[in-house]
């Protein structure tokens, strides 16, 4: 787990693999910075502070997050500045809220689908006290997009339904043609058993080529080229059609 730079503008702290830790993003502005997602607990994002300390980089005025996953989210409460989400995930966070930790409950919502084994597993081992789980709501609500002017750079925040989850949020940078977009172009665990779907995916890929960037970074993964993405959700997107 460690800080890399994209460019004087844009940071982002690797993943994790074991308690699936996903990316945190950094946007450097001359008056504000924006972090993207908020990470999986308080120590994640202590982790990314502290990171963002040793690099001279000032802790982030905004948080926006780019979907509910507990892995994106479970950390809103520790974050600096204000929180940013979309209507959608803002929703399902308030929801979120009302879920109790005990091992009956977290089995229950195995059992109805609500909740998935890789999220149940990471989140005992990310919480060997439950009690510590704080779940909140996000400052700032938006509805499908807002773009914030950090100071010589732009933020341009869109809601998008994607493969991953309905309430995807995509942060682009266009001065950096730059673009964040957590896990949406991932498969869909909660509604689709781990599988695309179709229209989906051919939606989000049309999408994303509309989009001028020449940086594209994962939630779980690698910063790609627009190249290198668009072909994999392509062949992605043939083999559903076989």
């Amino acid at each position: 787990m460690e800080l890399k730079k994209i460019s004087d503008r844009i940071y982002y702290l690797t993943a994790e693999e074991e308690t699936d830790r996903p990316v945190l993003g950094y946007v450097k502005g001359n008056k504000y910075s924006l972090a993207i997602d908020a990470g999986n607990s308080a120590k994640h994002v202590e982790k990314f502070y502290f990171e963002l300390h040793k690099a001279n980089l000032k802790l982030p005025d905004y948080t926006v997050i780019t979907h509910w996953h507990w892995d994106h989210t479970f950390g809103m409460h520790a974050a600096a500045g204000k929180t940013i989400a979309g209507h959608e995930t803002n929703n399902k966070l308030k929801e979120v809220m009302t879920w109790k930790w005990s091992a009956a409950d977290m089995k229950a919502r195995l059992e109805t689908g609500k909740d998935i084994e890789l999220c149940d597993r990471c989140i005992k081992i990310e919480y060997p006290n439950r009690e510590d789980i704080k779940v909140i709501s996000a400052d700032i609500e938006f509805k499908g997009s807002v773009t914030l002017a950090l100071g010589g750079i732009h933020c341009e925040i869109m809601e998008t339904k994607a493969p991953h989850s309905e309430d995807s949020v995509l942060i682009y940078i266009p001065e950096e043609k730059t673009i964040f977009i957590g896990d949406a172009d991932c498969e869909d665990y909660y509604d689709n058993n781990g599988q695309y779907d179709k229209e989906k995916l051919q939606a989000f890929i049309e999408l994303i080529k509309g989009i001028e960037f020449n940086t594209y970074v994962l939630g779980h993964d690698e910063p790609q080229t627009k190249h290198e993405v668009i072909t994999y959700l392509a062949d992605e997107l043939r083999k559903l059609h076989r």
